[in-house]
């Protein structure tokens, strides 16, 4: 049972980073690209590092625990780290001038 949920938590990992990379590439502008990979990257990494952290416990020895627990303090520092880093990235961009894009810039 725990590897099933391991790979289900591996897998929607995957996807959702993937669906990343869609984003990134169909969105118009630096602004919609950045919010689509901050979102995606985040939760991305999150179900991916919990699936590893759960497969590593799964013999409930202690090195294996500990390997576990610091996974999952990996996964919380990118849960917490990527979001502030996009925000940061954003607040620089609107420093420098990068206007948003908008259907009145379409040629047709």
């Amino acid at each position: 049972m725990i590897n099933v949920l391991t790979a289900v938590l591996i897998v929607a990992g995957i996807l959702v980073l993937a669906c990343g990379v869609i984003g990134i590439l169909r969105l118009p502008d630096f602004y919609t690209r950045m919010h689509a990979a901050g979102k995606t990257d985040s939760l991305g990494a999150v179900l991916v590092l919990m699936g590893f952290a759960l497969y590593s416990g799964q013999s409930l020895a202690f090195a294996d625990l500990l390997v576990s627990l610091k996974i999952l303090f990996i996964a919380v520092f990118i849960f917490i780290a990527s979001p502030t880093a996009t925000h940061a990235i954003m607040q620089t961009a609107i420093a420098l001038g990068v206007k948003p894009w908008s259907k009145k810039e379409e040629k047709p």
